[in-house]
């Protein structure tokens, strides 16, 4: 059993900062990437940042500049920093990781239950 928990979420000011947290844990044989989706009221669901490792990473073009995304191996755990928050950024924010349970199981994806992002004066 795989399990991804997210940490962070909150209400925020324009313009303000949240650190969003996810760290995967059960049995993990190793992890090959790491990333945020969001998903907004009446929208689909839309990448936000991955990261493979610190030289690997991806960003959507609504969020670079602005957010940055980092792991820690150690840990299981992936984060993102999110600076100069907008409007527009106001969504339910998922983890996603995509890992091998063990050497006998294929990798796959896993997500975590969402975290919401308020963004509002």
């Amino acid at each position: 059993q795989v399990q991804l928990v997210e940490s962070g979420g909150g209400l925020v000011q324009p313009g303000g900062s949240l650190r969003l947290s996810c760290a995967a844990s059960g049995s993990i044989f190793s992890i090959i990437a790491m990333g945020w989706y969001r998903q907004a009221p009446g929208k689909q669901r839309e990448l936000v940042a991955t990261i493979i490792n610190s030289d690997s990473t991806n960003y959507a073009d609504s969020v670079k500049g602005r957010f940055t995304i980092s792991r820690d191996n150690a840990k299981n755990t992936v984060y993102l920093q999110m600076n100069s928050l907008k409007p527009d950024d106001t969504a339910v924010y998922y983890c996603n990781s995509y890992l091998q349970r063990s050497h006998a199981y294929r990798a796959r994806a896993y997500w975590g239950q969402g975290t919401q992002v308020t963004v509002s004066s």
